[in-house]
């Protein structure tokens, strides 16, 4: 009897990322995913489930990626402030091609109210660290929501912007902190 073939999920997310990345969130199929790694598309939904589940670990594994960044440059004791300004140094960090590609991770999830609220649950645990009675907190909430707003207006191309730009808006970002 043969031993049964285990698939490396890390490997396939890497695959289907890769795949967002070069070919944009449309391409994201079980059978372009299956097809890059070599495993069967049922091998594929038995790892996974489906095509939500699928970017579901992809976006999950991006904000667990994230959330270590900011834990890299951020006490575990820090305040509020510095998990802002750890959080606003690490966005300004993430290249065009990563932004873009979880740009069209997060608006494909956002169409299914699982996956949203799950979404949701991230961004209030990261609202929910400001005090809104401290003006220091308040400035810090407006710069976390800063950064996400260029975020998102560069990763779906409402806004152009090189690299000088990108850092300029973060610098004046981080004067809020």
């Amino acid at each position: 009897m043969a031993r049964p073939r285990t698939i490396d999920r890390d490997k396939v997310l890497d695959i289907a990322e890769r795949i967002v990345r070069e070919e944009g969130a449309t391409a994201l199929t079980f059978d372009a995913v299956a097809k890059a790694a070599g495993i069967t598309k049922g091998g594929l939904q038995y790892c996974f489930g489906s095509k939500d589940d699928l970017t579901a670990a992809m976006v999950d594994r991006w904000m667990a990626s994230f959330n270590a960044e900011v834990a890299r440059s951020t006490a575990a004791d820090a305040s509020s402030l510095e998990h802002a300004r750890g959080y606003v140094v690490a966005s300004s960090r993430l290249d065009e091609a990563t932004q873009t590609k979880m740009a069209g991770m997060l608006v494909t999830l956002l169409q299914s109210p699982e996956y949203l609220q799950r979404v949701r649950a991230w961004y209030a645990a990261w609202i929910g660290r400001f005090d809104p009675g401290s003006e220091a907190e308040r400035r810090a909430r407006t710069a976390f929501l800063a950064a996400e707003g260029a975020f998102f207006l560069r990763s779906l191309g409402l806004v152009e912007m090189d690299h000088a730009g990108w850092d300029g808006v973060f610098d004046d970002i981080l004067k809020l902190l």
